[in-house]
């Protein structure tokens, strides 16, 4: 036979304590070793030791009888076997003990959750805007039975058990007296209703998946990592409840030729030192289609040229960003006899005037 350790102990409790003391320990010990907050081996049991005793403490002819005679005492004078009392729904009792009676209220609608899908466009797509379609699957309401699970031509019977209320109330009698709190209806997992035929063609579930093409437009001005919502066009939702939302996300190529910088473009021109010294007016892309630049004298690189407006449209507003055409002057790499005299008597005929200031560069590199 299984030696009862002392109650006192039990509870980690004096043998003087209070009425209040007493019961600050159970609930503490009671919280610890319900099953509902701790999965651990023999959390039941120490439960069950824990709940007896608080119920000879707690009791003061009982208590009294514990502190002359022991568990003998007591179990002879109350003829009960304590350690074979049965708390059976007491988790229920212990859960309004904590924090009153607990409620469980019917399901209510509920919005479908979103989706989300990438989409790549090209720079030119993004300055311009475009059309795209889609496709994408997602769980809708059923076509056969318009989402009520129901066989068509059958509906739905109220649940017998909860009288269509989704909820139950129970009562259960404990140490502490009589405790009532409402519950989900089990029979009907607290909708209320009973489904008797259902849908063969989505089990009862009113949902099924479905492929759908979609028309997306896409604004021009647009960036990487740009969205735009579709409401409506995500997963159905439940119990009468609205659909999610579709989100597009953006992505743009990488450009051959053009990089991108808030809404201005920007691109590389390269142009031999003559054109730089002496200005010219050359032809260039930009995403509306070949346009003329005029390079002024004396053009250094590094400098950059502006094209007004003709950047990315603003997302958000009027107007666009401008192209900014960044020179580099190329050095040539192999002259002939004639070039190279003739660079000679060029570099012979310029005078100092032609010849960068040092102290205008100090610092610079």
């Amino acid at each position: 036979m299984t030696t009862k350790r002392d109650y006192y102990e039990v509870l980690g409790i004096d043998r003087n304590a209070t009425d209040e003391e007493i019961k600050k320990a159970f609930r503490k010990l009671a919280f610890k070793y319900h099953p509902d907050h701790n999965h651990e081996d023999k959390t039941g049991e120490k439960f069950k030791e824990v709940n007896e005793a608080y119920e000879v403490l707690s009791d003061p002819d009982k208590r009294a009888s514990y502190d002359r005679f022991g568990h003998g005492g007591t179990e002879a004078l109350f003829g009960r076997d304590f350690a074979g009392f049965d708390f059976g729904g007491f988790g229920d009792v212990i859960d309004a003990f904590f924090g009153g009676t607990t409620t469980a209220s019917r399901r209510t609608p509920r919005r479908g959750a979103d989706l989300s899908y990438l989409t790549v466009i090209t720079l030119e797509e993004a300055a311009r805007g475009c059309e795209r379609e889609i496709a994408i699957t997602r769980t809708e309401n059923c076509s056969s039975c318009q989402g009520t699970g129901c066989r068509p031509g059958s509906k739905p019977v109220r649940c017998s058990n909860c009288n269509g209320s989704g909820q139950v109330r129970r009562v259960h009698q404990s140490l502490f007296g009589r405790f009532a709190h409402t519950a989900i209806c089990d029979k009907c997992h607290g909708e209320g209703r009973i489904i008797t035929a259902p849908c063969p063609r989505c089990q009862g579930t009113g949902r099924e998946r479905q492929e759908r093409n979609i028309s997306v437009t896409i604004p021009a001005g647009v960036d990487n990592g740009s969205q735009i919502r579709l409401r409506g066009e995500g997963e159905a939702g439940t119990r009468g409840g609205p659909a999610g939302s579709l989100y597009i996300n953006i992505s743009i190529k990488e450009h051959e030729i053009f990089s991108r910088y808030n809404d201005n473009i920007l691109y590389e021109l390269p142009i031999n030192f003559t054109q730089a010294a002496l200005g010219t007016e050359v032809e260039i892309p930009t995403l509306n289609g070949k346009t003329s630049l005029k390079i002024p004298a004396g053009s250094q690189t590094g400098q950059v040229l502006r094209l007004k407006g003709q950047g990315i449209p603003h997302l958000r507003g009027d107007g666009c960003g401008d192209q900014l055409v960044k020179l580099f002057v190329i050095t040539p790499e192999k002259l002939s006899k004639k070039q190279r005299q003739l660079l000679a008597e060029l570099g012979e005929s310029l005078s100092s005037a032609n010849t960068p200031n040092p102290k205008k560069w100090k610092g610079l590199s």
